[in-house]
């Protein structure tokens, strides 16, 4: 008995020790991330709607175009250095998992903390500009392979999506109320504000995946899982971003964030990796194409039942987004 129980105190003093010495680090760095995710995707809100004041163009447009472009930026890294060296599936898979978290995960858990509503313009322009955009991602790889053309031609859209954003905005002035200081604000001061504050959404979700993963790889998940993590994890800061947006009751921003997402993901990300490292996606998953697929039309419908995502669509999506990770395990 005395025995017994002296083995079972060592052994909780190694793992004490190996806890304290190996993964209290990336704990920390856990920690560290979660702050700086939240801290600065709250400013990058506050500076997109002060943006759109002085510009007098839409939050929608500023959503799309500044967040959701930025935020877009780790997307755009991963994929395109793992087209760069031969791993196209792996630059794929980013692209449509991406796409498939904004608009269950990212969209579902912003409506869930606060219902976000869905402006008319939204549901008849920028809607269906990115189910056309997802669309076309689809057409381009459901053949397993990505030609430097298609590659070309994804990025041509790209130029046609965001001049049709910057067109459309120009009907979509926002409502300035002369309390707000925004009105105050200085144009320049703000757009750095809000490039600071993407730059550290993005290195804050960095560090936060850097250090799941590397507590993932002490403790000996499974490989499968810690490649979820990946996948979810360049969706944090348009998670971060959508949830700080929600707080503030700023819905046309959420929208915004997701759809300019989406359309950077399936013309900018897709089309650079095609462009980097063209060729064959011998290893993708296929089925992943009509999740993707099927995620993204469940989104917009969502968005034309009263005109707003509620909560209890919210609830939906994110079990949509659970049973999409459960099909690819």
């Amino acid at each position: 008995m005395n025995c017994s129980r002296a083995v079972t105190i060592a052994a909780a003093v190694q793992l004490a020790v190996v806890l304290d010495s190996e993964v209290f680090g990336s704990l920390a760095l856990v920690a560290v991330g979660l702050v700086v995710l939240v801290v600065a995707s709250d400013r990058v809100v506050v500076s997109a709607v002060r943006i759109s004041l002085k510009l007098g163009v839409s939050t929608v447009l500023i959503g799309a175009l500044i967040v959701g472009l930025g935020t877009s930026i780790p997307e755009l890294l991963v994929s395109t250095i793992a087209a760069a060296q031969d791993s196209l599936d792996v630059a794929a898979a980013n692209v449509v998992g991406s796409n498939a978290a904004n608009v269950t995960l990212v969209l579902g858990a912003a409506a869930v903390f606060a219902p976000v509503a869905a402006a008319g313009h939204i549901l008849k322009r920028e809607s269906p500009l990115m189910l056309v955009a997802v669309g076309a991602l689809a057409l381009v790889i459901i053949d397993d392979r990505i030609s430097r053309t298609e590659a070309v031609g994804l990025l041509l859209g790209l130029i046609v999506a965001l001049g049709l954003l910057i067109v459309w905005s120009k009907g979509n002035p926002p409502e300035i109320d002369e309390d707000d200081d925004a009105v105050d604000s200085r144009l320049a001061v703000e757009f750095l504000y809000g490039l600071v504050g993407i730059a550290a959404t993005v290195a804050g979700a960095r560090i936060l995946l850097d250090g799941a993963l590397d507590i993932g790889e002490r403790l000996d998940w499974p490989a499968t899982f810690l490649g979820l993590l990946l996948g979810v994890g360049t969706s944090l800061p348009e998670l971060a971003t959508a949830l700080a947006a929600a707080r503030r009751k700023e819905s046309d921003l959420v929208i915004g964030n997701v759809i300019g997402s989406n359309i950077f993901n399936s013309l900018a990300v897709a089309g650079a990796a095609g462009l980097v490292g063209p060729g064959l996606l011998a290893d993708f998953d296929g089925v992943a194409i009509w999740g993707m697929l099927a995620a993204v039309i469940l989104a917009a419908a969502a968005m034309v039942t009263g005109r707003k995502i509620s909560r209890f669509e919210g609830i939906l999506l994110l079990l949509v987004f659970v049973g999409l990770v459960a099909g690819s395990l």
